[in-house]
C-alpha cells in the first residue's frame, strides 16, 4: 500500500537553473541547468556530410550549438553523460578545433575586423601548440597555414566552426560602403575553407542572414545550406515536446495555450519551435512580455519598412520562393528575405508549384512578434507614441463592452493625433494603404486575435476580430470626398460576411468605416450588432 501511495503522489521533477544567456555547454552541464538534448540531431548532422551552413535569427541558441560541436570534436565525453551522443559519438579520435566567433562587440570598419581576425588566429595558434604560422603575411594566408599546421601537429583533420559569420556586415548595413568592404574581407577569409578541404574534417557556419551566392558565398559553394531542410528545423529552438517534458516543472501557473500563442511558431519547413530566450525569461518572470523583441530590433529594419511603404496588413501573409528568401546582400535587401531571416516572419505554408519550384507563405510566427512589430511601426506611420497608451486603454474598454460609438471616438482620435506636419513632410502620407495600415496596426499592437482578409463563401472580410466572446467584422473604404457613402456597411451585409460567425452564439458587430483623403480621418462609421 505504501508503494502504491508513493507512486500516485510522486512529486514532479525538481526545478533546475534556467540557462538564461548561457552559450557554453560546459557551464550549462556542470552547474545543473536545464538542457534540451539536441546531441542526437547533431550526431545525425555530422554523419550526413562535411560542410554546412545554418541561418537562424538572433537569440536562437546558435552559439550553444556551435559550442556543443566543439566539445564533441574535442572529445570531452564527460559533458555528454546521459545524452544521446554519449553512446553514438566516436570518442577515440579527437580533432583540433578552430572556432571563430564574431558575436561579441561591433566592428566599425574593415580595419577593426581584420584586427579582430588576427587576434583570433593568434589565440588559436597558441592554443593548438603552434610556434609559428610560417611566412604567411595576409589574413587568408595565416588562416590557411593555421588549418594545415594544426593537422600536422595533431595528426587529425581540423574542424572549423564559424559563429555569427555575418554579424560584422549586419552591424553596418546602414553604411553600405563600410558593409561592402567588410563583406569583401570576410569573403576572402571564408574562401580558404574550400581550398583547405583536404585538411578539414568538418565545417559549420551559422549566422542570421543567407547572403546570395554571388557575394559572400561565392567561394563556398561546397557548403550544404540546411536552413530550410525540414529534418533540421528543430536543430535550434525548443519544440512543444521539449517544453512539456524538460520544462514541465516550470509550467504550473502558466496558461499553456497562451504560451503557445505568444511564443511558439517559428518554422523552417519542419517542426515548429519556440525561441529559447523568450521561454526562459517567461519561466523566470512568470509574465508574458516581448522578451525576444526587446533584445534589439534594429531601427534600420523599421525605417526600411516605412521607406518601402509597407502595407502592414500584408505582413501577416506574404508570398516568396527559394530565390527571393536567399536574395540578401548589401546592394539588394529583399524585404521578404530580411523579415524572414531576422525572425519577424516565418513559414506558414509550403507548396511545390512544379517539380523543384517551391512557394512559401510567410507570416508572423506568434503574437509576440505581431504585436511588437506593429507597435514600433505605428510612430513611423505618423501616430505619436505619447497618444498610443491612452488610446489603447480606451480601445480595449470599447471592445470589452461592445460600445460601437465609443469605438468610433477612439478611432477618430487616433487619426486626429497624426500631426499636420507629418502629412506635409512624409512620403507615406500619399501611400494608398496608410489609413488601413494604421487601423490594423493599432489593433495588432495589442496582441488581439485578428483575422485579415478572412475568407467566406462570398468573398474576403477586410478584418475580423475575436475578443472576449464577441466578434467584430470590419470593412473599410478610402474615399476622396468629405462625405460618407455608407458603402462599407452595405458591402458587409450584401456579401454576408457575418454569416460564418453567427453560429458561435456570440454578439457579432458589423462595422463599416470610410476614410477620407481630404479630411485625413474617418468620415463614415456605421455599425450594427447581430445576436
Amino acid at each position: 500500500m505504501d508503494t502504491l501511495h508513493d507512486a500516485t503522489t510522486a512529486s514532479p521533477p525538481p526545478r533546475r537553473k534556467l540557462p538564461i544567456g548561457l552559450q557554453t555547454l560546459r557551464e550549462l552541464r556542470e552547474e545543473g541547468h536545464y538542457y534540451v538534448d539536441k546531441t542526437g540531431l547533431v550526431c545525425d548532422l555530422v554523419a550526413s556530410g562535411k560542410a554546412f551552413f545554418l541561418s537562424r535569427p538572433r537569440r536562437f541558441g546558435k552559439s550553444l550549438l556551435v559550442d556543443t560541436l566543439k566539445e564533441l570534436f574535442e572529445g570531452n565525453r564527460a559533458l555528454f553523460t546521459g545524452l544521446a551522443a554519449d553512446s553514438r559519438w566516436d570518442w577515440s579520435r579527437p580533432n583540433p578545433v578552430i572556432r571563430i566567433s564574431f558575436g561579441g562587440g561591433r566592428m566599425r570598419d574593415r580595419a577593426e575586423l581584420e584586427q579582430r581576425i588576427a587576434e583570433m588566429l593568434d589565440e588559436h595558434r597558441e592554443r593548438l601548440g603552434l610556434d609559428t604560422l610560417g611566412s604567411a603575411q595576409t589574413l587568408t594566408g595565416r588562416f590557411a597555414a593555421l588549418i594545415r599546421l594544426a593537422r600536422q601537429r595533431h595528426g587529425q583533420r581540423v574542424v572549423v566552426l564559424i559563429d555569427e559569420y555575418d554579424k560584422p556586415i549586419l552591424d553596418n548595413l546602414a553604411s553600405p560602403e563600410i558593409a561592402r568592404a567588410i563583406r569583401d574581407a570576410l569573403q576572402s577569409l571564408y574562401s580558404v575553407l574550400k581550398d583547405a578541404d583536404e585538411h578539414l574534417k568538418f565545417v559549420f557556419l551559422t549566422g542570421v542572414s543567407k547572403f546570395s551566392k554571388v557575394s559572400l558565398f561565392s567561394g563556398l559553394n561546397h557548403l550544404q545550406d540546411i536552413t530550410l531542410t525540414p529534418r533540421w528545423s528543430a536543430l535550434c529552438g525548443y519544440t512543444d515536446e521539449d517544453v512539456d517534458t524538460v520544462f514541465a516543472p516550470e509550467l504550473p501557473g502558466l496558461d499553456r495555450e497562451q504560451v503557445r500563442r505568444w511564443y511558439n511558431g517559428y518554422n523552417w519547413r519542419g517542426t515548429r519551435v519556440y525561441n529559447p530566450f523568450d521561454l526562459l525569461l517567461l519561466f523566470q518572470n512568470r509574465e508574458f512580455q516581448p522578451y525576444w523583441f526587446r533584445t534589439g530590433t534594429p531601427t534600420f529594419l523599421i525605417d526600411l519598412l516605412a521607406e518601402r511603404q509597407c502595407f502592414t496588413p500584408d505582413l501577416s501573409r506574404l508570398y516568396s520562393d527559394d530565390e527571393l528568401l536567399s536574395t540578401f546582400d548589401v546592394d539588394h535587401l529583399s524585404t521578404e528575405a530580411l523579415l524572414f531571416q531576422t525572425g519577424y516572419l516565418t513559414i506558414h505554408d509550403t507548396q511545390e508549384l512544379v517539380l523543384g519550384q517551391w512557394q512559401y507563405t510567410l507570416g508572423y510566427p506568434n503574437r509576440e512578434v505581431e504585436a511588437s512589430l506593429n507597435n514600433v511601426l505605428l510612430p513611423v506611420y505618423g501616430v505619436p507614441a505619447s497618444s498610443l497608451a491612452v488610446g489603447r486603454s480606451r480601445l480595449v474598454e470599447a471592445l470589452k463592452t461592445g460600445n460601437l460609438p465609443a469605438l468610433e471616438g477612439v478611432l477618430h482620435a487616433l487619426f486626429a493625433s497624426i500631426p499636420h506636419d507629418w502629412y506635409r513632410n512624409n512620403p507615406l502620407a500619399g501611400f494608398e494603404g496608410h489609413y488601413a495600415s494604421v487601423f490594423y496596426s493599432h489593433f495588432a499592437a495589442l496582441g488581439l486575435d485578428i483575422r485579415l482578409e478572412d475568407s467566406t463563401n462570398h468573398g474576403r472580410i477586410d478584418m475580423a476580430l475575436l475578443f472576449q466572446q464577441q466578434v467584430f467584422v470590419f470593412e473599410f473604404k478610402v474615399i476622396d470626398g468629405p462625405n460618407a457613402t455608407g458603402e462599407a456597411l452595405r458591402q458587409i451585409k450584401a456579401m454576408g460576411y457575418a454569416d460564418k460567425y453567427l453560429g458561435r452564439g456570440e454578439p457579432v458587430h458589423l462595422v463599416g468605416i470610410e476614410f477620407s483623403r481630404a479630411a485625413r480621418n474617418l468620415v463614415g462609421f456605421a455599425g450594427e450588432t447581430l445576436g
